[in-house]
């Protein structure tokens, strides 16, 4: 059996997944407490799905030049400005939090929505450029295992982050979650600096800026399998996804309060920790495209009896079930990308992949709370695994690739 802990063997790389494993944290935290405070000052289900769109709209709009820019300048250098400026979005939440910047939040929450915008950006840049400088800091042949790990601490910092977060929130104040929130944040831009910078590799052919642009969407949806693997997690997020709503099943329907908050928020990154330790040991192998087709269907039924369920242990029981699958398909589609897309244009390829995943999980919580507007809460998460199940059919009959697929890497 191949070395499980081979990729965390190399310095770089654990400075590159500790670092995202402090940053995330920091952003799931930042996620719970948001999503609580905006809930107690609007009480209102669309209020926070703006949440999502507040960070998705500026995300979406920076992406494609955001890649181009991971393809032609300094990785670590995009990287080091990004966590920067989340570094100071988490100081201003922290700050309205104080009786000097409490009169700001008087009036609303939209001081709260314009920080989001302002991280939103920053994170449109900080993923493209991540996901080009992780394969520089190993070899090829570590690259599942480099994806495994990396997509493992990631899930940790999903399950510890909304925990930490809503305990500390609930035990202590809302100053004392963003204040952890800063810390982890300073972690995580400590550890990016301390790896020693990388040179890009050489720049594709493309001489302007829009033909390089247009080079990897054409790669993207040029390539069968590639194009089907991210529909299938765009449109899975996009419906089925309920994070969003979790404020109002954990008030009104489970009666957990904020610290069970954290437990469901926490539920899905539970389950994918537990597929991904499992899968550094059993990489899968065979029959790729089959397995990801039925993980994905399998989420959208767990979304469906999350919706009906009214007992809090199986809702997070469903939500764990629901991340052991969804984690099949992020390993699986960030090693389709990693393998397949040329060195020198990972940055562009990413930015697609950011636009069709990255910001469904926004735009997923904005259609979530105008579903649960117009349908009621139950009915629309209900409805979104539904379209789901609908996708995976379309998908499975028209990707015929994907479908076939038996081996990658």
């Amino acid at each position: 059996m191949s070395n499980p802990y081979a990729a965390l063997q190399v310095r770089d790389f654990r400075f590159f997944v500790f670092a995202r494993l402090f940053i995330t944290l920091a952003i799931m935290i930042q996620a719970v407490v948001v999503g609580w405070q905006v809930y107690e000052i609007t009480k209102d289900a669309l209020s926070l799905g703006l949440i999502g769109l507040a960070e998705a709209i500026p995300a979406i709009t920076v992406s494609l030049y955001a890649g181009h820019l991971a393809d032609v300048v300094e990785r670590k250098k995009i990287i080091v400005v990004c966590v920067s400026t989340l570094v100071v979005c988490s100081v201003a939440l922290l700050y309205f939090t104080t009786n000097t910047g409490a009169f700001i939040l008087a009036n609303g929450a939209f001081p709260i929505y314009a920080v989001i915008f302002v991280s939103g950006i920053a994170r449109g840049f900080l993923s493209p450029a991540s996901f080009s400088f992780m394969p520089q800091l190993i070899s090829r042949d570590l690259y599942q295992n480099a994806i495994v790990w990396n997509s493992t601490l990631w899930e940790g910092a999903s399950v510890g982050g909304p925990i930490i977060g809503g305990l500390v929130y609930g035990f202590f104040d809302i100053t004392a979650a963003y204040s952890v929130d800063v810390a982890l944040m300073l972690l995580g831009l400590t550890c990016i600096v301390l790896i020693p910078n990388r040179e890009l590799p050489p720049v594709s052919e493309e001489q302007s800026i829009f033909a390089k642009i247009k080079a990897g969407i054409q790669f993207v949806f040029k390539n069968q399998i590639i194009l089907s693997a991210i529909s299938l997690d765009l449109f899975a997020v996009l419906f089925g996804g309920a994070v969003a709503l979790l404020p109002i099943f954990a008030d009104e329907i489970l009666h957990v309060g904020k610290e069970g908050l954290g437990f469901l928020r926490s539920a899905q990154g539970i389950g994918a920790v537990l597929m991904a330790v499992y899968i550094t040991r059993n990489p899968i192998r065979k029959s790729i495209g089959k397995i990801l087709l039925w993980c994905v269907a399998g989420f959208g039924v767990c979304m469906i009896g999350f919706g009906l369920s009214t007992f809090f242990w199986l809702s997070m029981g469903l939500l764990i079930l629901s991340g052991m699958f969804d984690c099949v398909s992020v390993i699986v589609r960030s090693t389709l990308i990693h393998t397949l897309t040329p060195e020198n244009m990972k940055g562009r390829v990413s930015a697609v992949n950011s636009i069709f995943i990255g910001s469904s999980n926004e735009i997923g919580s904005f259609e979530s709370g105008v579903a649960a507007r117009l349908l009621g809460v139950v009915p629309s998460v209900i409805f979104g695994g539904l379209m789901t199940l609908g996708v995976v059919g379309i998908t499975s009959l028209k990707a015929d690739k994907l479908r076939a697929l038996d081996k990658v890497g």
